[in-house]
């Protein structure tokens, strides 16, 4: 009996070594850019699967991103960390951070551009149902999610989480299919009273279908542990904001990919 037992527990050590959450780089390109993702899934289910890509923050594709979609893969999702910035731009440096992502974000076009790019290469991972997409994003991410929406990209709804609110323009008026869910720290003080109230007004006269969740007396980057590593005073975790924005988003999903 005990050796019955003994094989049992090293048949079920090496089932679960073996069925875990897997990942693999992916290298992509974006005109003279060289860009690597990183792919998570589930390697327990078989068959497609909802997909959602991450973008990351200010401070490029870093450990928190990538621990972010392997959290989407726990969930049973198939998750796609994009690569904003390419040539493995990561910095801890928030003037550095505030150049790449001007940079970017300069160009809307090409903007949105490699943020789609980053949503074709989770398409291509060939695990995923092509109808049941979603984006989320994290401060730069989150305004990023927001200009795919206004692209009208082919996912069913994005997610920002401490993001930056770019108003939706005039020319999106009427055309923005995917849903939207904003996540906003109330005492986040880089995104001003007035950026909020024009920011709702423009989604509501878009006639999007969106929602916006305020957390009071909390700031910027409160779902990153780290983020009062940074040295800047309106960077504050904030757990108990971070535990439910992501299990609003989780039923955000459940809404949108039923």
């Amino acid at each position: 009996m005990k050796k019955l037992i003994s094989a049992f527990f090293l048949f079920s050590l090496s089932v679960t070594a073996y069925a875990e959450v897997q990942s693999k780089a992916v290298a992509y390109q974006y005109d003279d850019t060289a860009l690597t993702g990183y792919l998570y899934w589930d390697d327990r289910i078989s068959g497609k699967r909802p997909g959602v890509l991450v973008i990351h923050e200010w401070w490029g594709l870093n450990d928190y991103a990538k621990k972010r979609a392997r959290m989407l893969a726990e969930l049973g999702y198939v998750a796609f960390a994009a690569d904003m910035y390419g040539n493995n731009q990561v910095t801890t440096k928030p003037d550095q951070a505030r150049d790449w992502m001007q940079e970017v974000t300069a160009d809307v076009e090409g903007w949105r551009e490699r943020a789609l790019l980053g949503l074709e290469q989770l398409k291509a991972s060939g695990m995923v149902d092509g109808d049941k997409l979603a984006a989320i994003g994290y401060c730069f991410g989150g305004a990023t999610v927001l200009q795919m929406s206004y692209a009208n990209a082919s996912v069913k709804g994005v997610v920002s989480f401490h993001g930056a609110l770019p108003a939706a323009p005039e020319e999106a008026k009427g055309k923005i299919d995917p849903r939207i869910l904003v996540l906003h720290g109330q005492a986040d003080t880089f995104i001003a009273p007035e950026v909020v109230t024009n920011f709702r007004n423009k989604l509501e006269a878009s006639g999007a279908d969106w929602e916006m969740n305020t957390y009071g007396g909390v700031r910027h980057g409160f779902t990153n542990p780290d983020a009062g590593a940074f040295g800047i005073d309106n960077l504050v975790y904030d757990q108990r904001a971070d535990e439910r924005s992501w299990s609003r988003m989780q039923g955000f999903f459940s809404e949108i990919f039923d």
